[in-house]
């Protein structure tokens, strides 16, 4: 195994940027609004059932068949009941942020080890860190 997957020195360095992120008040209001989520079984299942129609109009249509107007009216009140549900959408919008916080980080780890320094916004094609160009 190479040193730098045993060095402490990383590891360190790998645990403050845990602690950093931790440490944002973004993230502390992320990770409250996924608390709330969790205890409040009203949204989980109005989650749930948006997901289960999801998935049950995804699998007609890979299967090539139609979708009756009933399910697709179905689904979008279930879905807009679920967006009017107000610890259900800041859940939804904490999965969204966290994800992009996850994608940022991976990305940046990603690229040092492309390119054997640390990069700058120019090794992204000139889109800043806020970027979402992707």
């Amino acid at each position: 195994m190479h040193a730098i997957m045993t060095n402490n020195a990383v590891l360190t360095k790998i645990l403050e940027l845990c602690q950093a992120i931790v440490d944002q008040e973004d993230f502390q209001a992320m990770h409250r609004d996924v608390e709330a989520f969790l205890t409040d079984e009203t949204a989980q299942n109005l989650y749930r059932s948006v997901a289960e129609k999801g998935e049950a109009l995804h699998h007609k249509q890979l299967q090539g068949q139609p979708l009756e107007p009933a399910e697709i009216d179905a689904y979008e009140q279930d879905r807009q009941a679920l967006l009017n549900n107000e610890v259900a959408r800041r859940f939804l919008d904490a999965q969204e942020q966290m994800h992009q916080t996850q994608q940022t980080v991976t990305r940046y780890v990603t690229k040092t080890l492309e390119i054997g320094r640390v990069p700058t916004d120019e090794d992204f094609g000139g889109c800043g860190s806020g970027c979402s160009c992707g």
